[in-house]
């Protein structure tokens, strides 16, 4: 049976985006003999956490306020945004699922109207509805080149289709450095768990990347490039950020915390028709040790890759797969 949906989560610069390229140059058989899982498709809520940035960019470049960040390389104005992006990854996933075509006169204004609508379901308020017309306008005119090339990538990858193939969902997230656990929401991937879908829930296997806080400070400010913070290869995170958002995570307390040994377990309550009740989820959950960075020359083109070096994320994702039973 192929695995179906994998999230990868982590702390930044651990690997997952390194790791989504090489799955992606993986052959069909390769996915299978090796993994059991499927050709990916995959999915990630970096692309909305840059466009904030864009908009925010250009709200300040007319005379506005920020709408979603403290300041160009500070954190979110409000930390529920963390959730607001997990209900995006919960539309993409249905989207691609169905095999949904969105067909807009504006990509930038659709974006705005699903931020809004994201932020709603989060529990928050629209910050973008309320703009004055002429400037909304101005702004979408001024993105709509960004904002349509993301959508047209989804629109592709939905036309795909899902059958036969493992759907990768990338996300970090992480709390205060030096925070007690368990960490207080919205940080953290316990409250990630409160807001993903059911649907992911039910279909879902997680692979934790595997790297200290300080590792991924430091591979963090290694693998930014000037102009680099649209491409999730090359960006970089704030070190405010690093620190208040990403200074350590709740991967493990989860994992130990669990009832069930090798799962992450997830408590929601849920409709059942007539009354609402408590339904838990035991995720099926394993780490890849990237301590010794299995991952970084996957940057490079292809060709240049080593023997060496694609042998031992192999040997290192079999193992991991293993735990899941494959």
């Amino acid at each position: 049976m192929t695995l179906d949906t994998l999230l990868l989560f982590s702390l930044p610069a651990s690997g997952k985006s390194e790791m989504r390229r090489y799955m992606a140059s993986l052959s069909p058989h390769q996915c299978q003999q090796d993994f059991g899982m499927g050709p990916t498709l995959q999915l990630d809520d970096y692309p909305y956490v840059h466009l904030m940035h864009r908009i925010d960019d250009e709200l300040q470049a007319r005379g506005g306020n920020y709408a979603f960040y403290q300041g160009p390389t500070r954190p979110f104005l409000d930390s529920w945004t963390w959730a607001a992006l997990i209900e995006l990854l919960n539309e993409d996933y249905a989207n691609l699922r169905q095999g949904a075509h969105t067909e807009v006169a504006s990509a930038a204004q659709h974006l705005f109207d699903r931020l809004d609508a994201a932020r709603v379901r989060a529990g928050m308020l629209e910050v973008l509805g309320d703009l004055p017309h002429k400037l909304r306008k101005a702004m979408a005119e001024a993105l709509e080149a960004e904002c349509r090339q993301e959508l047209d990538a989804l629109n592709r990858q939905n036309a795909l289709g899902t059958e036969g193939k493992t759907i990768v969902i990338e996300a970090a997230r992480g709390g205060p450095n030096g925070s007690a656990f368990p960490l207080i929401p919205p940080h953290g991937y316990a409250t990630a768990f409160q807001h993903l879908s059911l649907e992911i829930l039910e279909r879902s296997s997680l692979m934790y990347i595997w790297v200290e806080p300080a590792q991924s400070r430091a591979k963090n400010i290694e693998r930014g490039k000037p102009n680099g913070q649209g491409s999730i290869l090359h960006h970089s995170v704030p070190m405010e950020v690093m620190l208040g958002q990403y200074g350590c995570d709740d991967m493990a307390y989860l994992l130990e915390s669990s009832d069930r040994p090798g799962t992450i377990r997830v408590e929601r309550i849920v409709d059942a028709g007539d009354r609402f009740v408590s339904k838990v989820f035991n995720i099926p959950a394993a780490r890849f040790d990237n301590r010794r960075d299995l991952t970084t020359f996957v940057r490079e083109p292809q060709e240049a890759w080593s023997l060496g070096d694609v042998a031992a994320i192999q040997d290192g994702l079999r193992e991991t797969f293993q735990a899941f039973g494959r």
